[in-house]
């Protein structure tokens, strides 16, 4: 039985029907806002089935026997959304937003294209052109060119070390480098240095173990940097360690240059095929800084926090059964997260069928139900206020199916 999570305890008025401006609430009378949508994409394919996890199915636990989430309550649970699914305990950051319903998830979505090339389902993702390769601009780009009001050059902002393509294009954008320097390496990374160092500290009384603690978590990034197959999916994105140095920077900015008006920020490190762990482990340490992050934009944000809507997505999601290295493998739908002041949170959306061997896509990993599209279009509609024929210059070939939910808005 599908199941679904339509703001049904809100009440059935709030249900629009699917299909072509089936939220055009507000849009109608579109006009220049000062309302702000940051984007945070993970590169490399991070696994939606432990970020938001279905501890309620029992058939979870039968496909992750050793990287699954424990239910809420027991020693590494996952904690408790709904009575069904459960969020990963580094995530506890975000427990205030979902609690303050100004965070929401929406599971087994994703890009309906087939593809598991991390290269050519994020160039996918960032072009909102799913199985066209000849797309020449990002979606981000055409949102800033279709918007109303004045354009300006810091009106689209980029965090990374190169431009993006989701911000390319015939708009003017703006890219700063990363403040963290977390991902470099150091100048104890040179052995001769390395082992004068190593010799100084190994026995010291107040200082050792903070010195090889800090080693071993240089270490783990290093190690992660490393793997050829993992710089691919980056695509030269940053690890998430620096990310809530990052995040204050940005709320900094928007909070002083009321221009920005939409940002892109992207981070490496989730292409877990092996040594992915449940409670703790790789995973674990990729999203407990991704958590913070979210919750330091949140906060300084302030007051304009109300008026910003955050995206985080993924090219797609991973298989549901653990492989034989303690890890998962390329997949397909997955879970995009929602924040912020007009986000109808503290619910999952979606259509829902559970992981049961039958319901999966090609008998490995979540179907797609919502079209990534059909969401990132209600909230340029709905938070935005883009109106329909600007709609399309955003998002050409929209599917018709739209999302049969509002995740944002009054």
């Amino acid at each position: 039985m599908r199941r679904r999570h339509f703001l049904n305890a809100v009440g059935a008025g709030l249900l629009l029907p699917v299909g072509r401006g089936a939220w055009a609430v507000s849009a109608a009378a579109a006009g220049p806002t000062n309302r702000k949508l940051v984007v945070v994409m993970l590169r490399g394919a991070v696994d939606g089935l432990n970020v938001v996890a279905p501890v309620g199915d029992g058939n979870y636990l039968r496909l992750r026997p050793t990287i699954g989430l424990a239910a809420p309550g027991m020693e590494g649970g996952a904690l408790d959304l709904d009575g069904y699914f459960g969020l990963h305990p580094a995530l506890a950051s975000l427990q205030p937003l979902w609690a303050a319903r100004k965070l929401a998830f929406v599971h087994a979505s994703g890009s309906p294209d087939a593809t598991r090339s991390h290269f050519d389902a994020q160039d996918y993702m960032e072009s909102a052109t799913p199985g066209r390769k000849n797309t020449p601009d990002g979606w981000m780009n055409r949102l800033v060119a279709a918007l109303p009001g004045p354009q300006s050059p810091s009106r689209l902002l980029g965090i990374g070390p190169v431009l993006p393509r989701i911000l390319s294009g015939q708009a003017a954008a703006v890219n700063l480098p990363n403040v963290a320097a977390a991902a470099r390496a150091d100048l104890l990374d040179r052995p001769a240095v390395k082992a004068a160092f190593d010799e100084l500290y190994a026995n010291h009384p107040r200082f050792g173990r903070a010195y090889a603690d800090g080693r071993a978590a240089h270490r783990e990034v290093m190690d992660a940097l490393e793997s050829r197959e993992m710089l691919a999916a980056d695509r030269g994105a940053p690890l998430p360690n620096g990310f809530p140095d990052d995040a204050a920077r940005l709320a900094g900015l928007m909070r002083n240059d009321p221009k920005i008006q939409l940002a892109f920020v992207a981070l490496g490190g989730w292409d877990t095929h092996a040594n992915q762990g449940a409670a703790t482990g790789q995973l674990a340490n990729r999203l407990a800084p991704l958590g913070q992050g979210l919750a330091v934009l949140a906060e300084r944000l302030g007051p304009l926090f109300d008026d910003t809507v955050v995206v985080v997505m993924s090219e797609f999601g991973r298989t549901a059964r653990e492989n034989g290295n303690g890890g998962t493998d390329h997949g397909h739908g997955n879970a995009m997260w929602v924040m912020g002041g007009m986000v109808r949170g503290g619910r999952v959306y979606g259509d829902w069928e559970g992981v049961g061997d039958a319901k999966l896509n090609e008998g490995r990993d979540l179907p797609v139900f919502t079209d990534f599209r059909s969401v990132l279009a209600q909230i340029s509609e709905e938070h935005l206020m883009l109106g329909d024929k600007r709609l399309e210059q955003v998002f050409p070939a929209m599917p018709q199916k739209r999302a049969g939910f509002r995740i944002v808005g009054a």
